[in-house]
């Protein structure tokens, strides 16, 4: 049995030039094509010398960031968000605001329901002058 806290031992045989040229060729059959290589973002895709390429790759950047930076320049402020109704006027966590929103809904429903219920009957309008016939009774024509 082998002991886990032993290191594994490397062969330090010397090879023969035929055995290093064959191993040379067989990891150079395994080796990735260019394209696989790009397509893994291992290799720019670029046309640039090599030699310029980092220069390329940070002008990009640098251009990306620029962009970036405009765009939030113009990004409108929260109050002026608010004002148009993108954003709601609530100061509750993100997390909460569905739950707030929810809540507001439900508040509404029960006044609206609690005014409705208070609400006079045609019959009273009638006795105060306010209407002149009970707008539900039917008709006659």
């Amino acid at each position: 049995m082998t002991d886990e806290n032993t290191a594994p031992t490397v062969d330090e045989t010397p090879l023969s030039p035929v055995e290093r040229q064959e191993s040379l060729e067989k990891h150079l059959q395994m080796r990735p094509d260019v394209q696989d290589l790009k397509n893994r973002n291992i290799l720019r895709d670029t046309n640039a010398a090599p030699a310029i390429q980092s220069t390329q790759l940070e002008l990009e950047r640098q251009q990306a960031t620029d962009s970036l930076r405009k765009g939030l320049e113009k990004r409108p402020e929260r109050e002026e968000l608010i004002e148009r109704n993108i954003l709601p006027d609530s100061t509750a966590a993100p997390a909460l605001l569905g739950q707030q929103k929810e809540l507001q809904k439900h508040m509404r429903a029960d006044s609206l329901e609690q005014k409705l219920q208070q609400r006079p009957k045609p019959q009273e309008l009638m006795k105060e002058g306010i209407l002149d016939e009970d707008p539900t009774s039917p008709t006659k024509e």
